[in-house]
């Protein structure tokens, strides 16, 4: 890791590196669209197989990539918990993994900690030529259109994979607090998933959804992600209550322990720290 990294000359380093990673990402899955995913998906007879080789090879090649901007020096990070992202579902169905949105690379995490799960991705990704093949291989989930997207979001976690979520729909900003969609909290409803719950925080900031990629903070970005306790569906939708009332309290639920302009999540498990 390059030292002295607040100085003026560490934020110059810091702007190259950062466009270095990005040139790195965007390469990277492209090349990965163009060998890894076909050679995986022909050399598979069953689809839904080759899916999850792929997403496992994307988890692999996302937490080279976290590993790349934490040697850079763009990043350092606490973890508490992510260790339940790969444990194994006891349930037939798959889990339900949301997420506050304040950055970027908070996909990233997310995939580097999780060996097999679905994303959805925002139609703009159909139309990026390092992306889209990757998304597709993959199985991603499109957000183009709102009620097929539930639909998919179903059929995905009741087929066994895990799904991650970022109920607010695009990256927050920073101070403000969070309004969630009810999207994710009708996919859990109709679903029946088990949710866990993960708060990010960053600061100082960085990759926020109003700043470029050169605008970079004063010091290294510092990840906090925390993984809360598991909520359960079920545990909104008492008897008598309609689907609607439901999802409403579900999705006010995640707004209280994600926002963390207000919230504090309680961890899970162990703590995982790199500096």
């Amino acid at each position: 890791m390059v030292p002295m990294l607040s100085t003026p000359l560490g934020r110059a380093w810091r702007i190259a590196a950062t466009g270095f990673a990005f040139a790195v990402f965007g390469l990277g899955a492209l090349l990965l669209s163009v060998t890894a995913c076909p050679l995986i998906a022909f050399a598979s007879a069953d689809k839904t197989r080759a899916r999850r080789r792929i997403q496992f090879t994307l988890h692999v090649g996302c937490r080279l990539f976290i590993w790349l901007m934490r040697w850079t020096g763009l990043i350092t990070y606490d973890l508490h918990g992510m260790e339940a992202l790969s444990e194994p579902n006891p349930t037939s169905r798959g889990r339900m993994i949301l997420a506050n949105h304040p950055t970027l690379v908070d996909v990233v995490f997310l995939l580097a900690w999780t060996p097999e799960a679905v994303c959805i991705i925002k139609q703009a990704i159909d139309e990026n030529p390092f992306l889209r093949r990757v998304a597709e291989w993959s199985g991603y989930v499109s957000n183009a259109t709102p009620e097929q997207l539930i639909n998919d979001c179903v059929r995905t976690i009741q087929s066994g994979q895990s799904l991650i979520m970022f109920p607010a729909g695009t990256r927050t900003v920073p101070g403000q607090r969070h309004v969630f969609k009810r999207g994710a909290a009708w996919i859990a409803i109709r679903s029946g998933a088990e949710i866990l719950p993960i708060q990010i925080r960053c600061e100082p900031i960085m990759l926020t959804k109003n700043t470029k990629w050169y605008q970079v903070p004063p010091a290294p970005g510092h990840y906090t992600i925390t993984v809360g306790s598991a909520l359960r569906p079920s545990e909104f939708w008492p008897a008598g209550t309609s689907p609607t009332q439901a999802a409403v309290r579900l999705t006010q639920q995640l707004e209280n322990l994600l926002d963390p302009v207000q919230a504090t999540v309680t961890p899970v498990g162990a703590a995982y720290s790199m500096h």
